[in-house]
């Protein structure tokens, strides 16, 4: 029997800041094709396994539009997006809820590099980093064909949500 998730520390995010404008950036090595990661990243079924938003449509044609329905909030929240750019597969570009999404996929060898960039409110990065650390972990999991459902909202607080915030909180700190 598998054992049961629990996140790990927290690492491969930073945080820069723009004039007001804040981007967290999160950095991922994946073991697995471009190809692979992009068809979950883009796919609604895949999706629907591990990211917090429920698409209405695939995230993979440029120009095309999109609902997004937050998963695991108090109050059901859908945002209409435009995919800006998605050139399968190593980018992909949208708008959630107001923040801009920049997904980069670069192979390494048999494997990806997945770079992340959340344009997020200040009072949020923590949060963000947290979530997005959670479902990046269900994602991995997904694509060793090793699902374990998507963790969010209230059972991303049984697997380390908090901590991970507060571990982020630490390493965001201003200097």
């Amino acid at each position: 029997m598998n054992q049961p998730y629990a996140a790990g520390p927290a690492q491969g995010a930073k945080v820069q800041k723009e004039g007001e404008r804040w981007t967290l950036i999160i950095v991922r090595e994946l073991r697995h094709s471009p190809e692979k990661v992009w068809q979950a990243l883009t796919d609604p079924v895949h999706l629907r396994e591990w990211a917090p938003f429920d698409p209405s449509a695939s995230l993979a044609t440029q120009g095309s539009q999109v609902q997004l329905s937050t998963v695991g909030a108090p109050h059901p929240q859908v945002s209409e997006t435009t995919i800006r750019k998605a050139e399968a597969p190593h980018l992909l570009e949208y708008n959630w809820g107001g923040n801009e999404l920049r997904w980069q996929l670069e192979a390494q060898g048999s494997g990806t590099r997945l770079t992340l960039w959340h344009n997020i409110e200040r009072n949020y990065v923590s949060m963000g980093a947290a979530g997005w650390h959670i479902c990046l972990d269900v994602l991995d999991h997904l694509l060793e064909e090793k699902p374990l459902g998507r963790i969010v909202g209230p059972d991303a607080m049984q697997v380390g949500w908090p901590r991970l915030k507060a571990e982020y909180d630490q390493q965001f700190e201003a200097p």
